[in-house]
């Protein structure tokens, strides 16, 4: 039996400090001038809306997006979903959302996905309440069976919000400044984002988009037992139940995965905490062109479908333990899949020896498991495990 993969498994190293540089100081004329001069200011406004405008304003995908790329999953139950339409209903005051003008009257949310949701699928008639505290009498009843009263009582309702209009003014060499800000400073209480929810939020663009897709592949969803995406209709609203289940998927720890073997390829980036190393591998890939996230795309698919022919179901798994059960090791995946990366002009030849390839990482897990797993801890330790499966793979050659 496969345990599941814990978070404690993904964050292996731990987060070293970072020494902040100093900076002069300002006289207090030299702050008033540079308080005067600013160009980043925040304008916004207050609005209160009914839920039933809310329904509509989701369904209305032209007005507001409730998936902003920089959002998290969803990951509220069905009680906490439950616990805000009973708030809801005893007038209990909700804190605001936060709303951003990214056209005129077009709004991404930056705050407050997880309510909204929950607003919407009630009124959708996709959940039962749960877990209710006072109102126990409407425990079972979905949106369209409450007592006529009741209904109108929440269709009364009302959830207010905080909109940055359009006018807001950051950095004209980073326009998303002030979404990353004031997202940083909204999201400093409530349940904390994770490392890698926070770098979906930070770094946004064309390779955290590449990073989201190929956690999708079919081969990777497979070997970390993720339910795989055979929907056709993928749009930015749905969540597959089964997925919603899924630690992995939910904590975005799927796209984390997918993330460390670009981190590695390189010895020379491989210094400091994994934290630090997944960090700058974000930033440094900020603007990457076209033509190399195609060579990472077509890279990766290419690892990650050797490994499989190679290991198959023993992919990434270490050897029994003593209570009977098998778990997968993040460490095993980073050194396999950035080995076979660095040789992948030879991965059909490597597949085709397989067998001898399987007898002597048995052997080396054997010899070396603490050095195969999260016990090795430091950054020269991961640049061992990657040379030692490579030699591995050399000496089938």
């Amino acid at each position: 039996m496969q345990e599941p993969l814990t978070q404690e498994t993904l964050d292996e190293i731990a987060e070293a400090e970072i020494e902040e540089p100093s900076e002069r100081v300002l006289t207090d004329h030299e702050a008033e001038e540079a308080y005067s001069d600013a160009s980043f200011r925040v304008i916004y406004q207050s609005n209160n809306y009914f839920l039933p405008q809310i329904h509509d304003l989701i369904n209305n995908r032209q007005v507001l997006n409730l998936r902003p790329e920089y959002q998290r999953r969803l990951r509220w139950s069905t009680k906490q979903r439950s616990l805000l339409i009973e708030s809801l209903l005893l007038n209990i005051p909700i804190p605001p959302i936060f709303l951003y003008e990214s056209d005129l009257a077009r709004y991404e949310v930056m705050d407050g996905q997880q309510r909204l949701n929950a607003i919407h699928q009630y009124l959708e008639n996709d959940f039962a309440l749960t877990g209710l505290e006072k109102l126990t009498y409407l425990t079972g009843r979905r949106y369209k069976a409450l007592p006529p009263k009741v209904r109108r009582g929440l269709d009364r309702a009302s959830l207010s919000a905080i909109v940055l209009l359009h006018e807001t003014r950051g950095d004209e060499s980073d326009p998303y400044v002030v979404r990353r800000l004031v997202f940083e400073r909204l999201n400093t209480g409530g349940r904390p984002l994770n490392p890698q929810e926070i770098r979906n939020s930070l770094f946004r663009g064309p390779f955290n988009d590449m990073i989201v897709e190929l956690a999708r592949n079919n081969t990777f969803c497979r070997i970390f037992n993720i339910p795989p995406y055979t929907e056709t209709d993928l749009n930015e609203y749905y969540e597959n139940p089964a997925r919603q289940k899924n630690r992995l998927y939910r904590t975005m720890a799927d796209c984390q995965i997918v993330l460390r073997f670009f981190a590695l390829l390189n010895d020379d980036d491989i210094r400091g905490s994994m934290r630090s190393i997944l960090d700058r591998c974000m930033t440094k890939h900020q603007n990457v062109t076209d033509d190399l996230l195609q060579d990472y795309r077509q890279g990766f698919i290419s690892v990650i479908e050797g490994c499989h022919k190679i290991y198959d179901r023993e992919a990434f798994l270490l050897p029994v333990s003593e209570k009977g059960t098998r778990r997968i090791s993040i460490a095993l995946y980073d050194a396999n899949m950035v080995a076979l990366y660095r040789r992948k002009a030879r991965i059909n030849d490597l597949v085709q020896k397989r067998d001898q390839i399987r007898f002597k990482i048995g052997e080396l897990l054997r010899t070396k498991l603490a050095l195969l797993t999260a016990k090795a801890n430091t950054a020269q330790s991961i640049k061992d495990r990657i040379a030692e499966v490579g030699r591995v793979f050399d000496s089938v050659s």
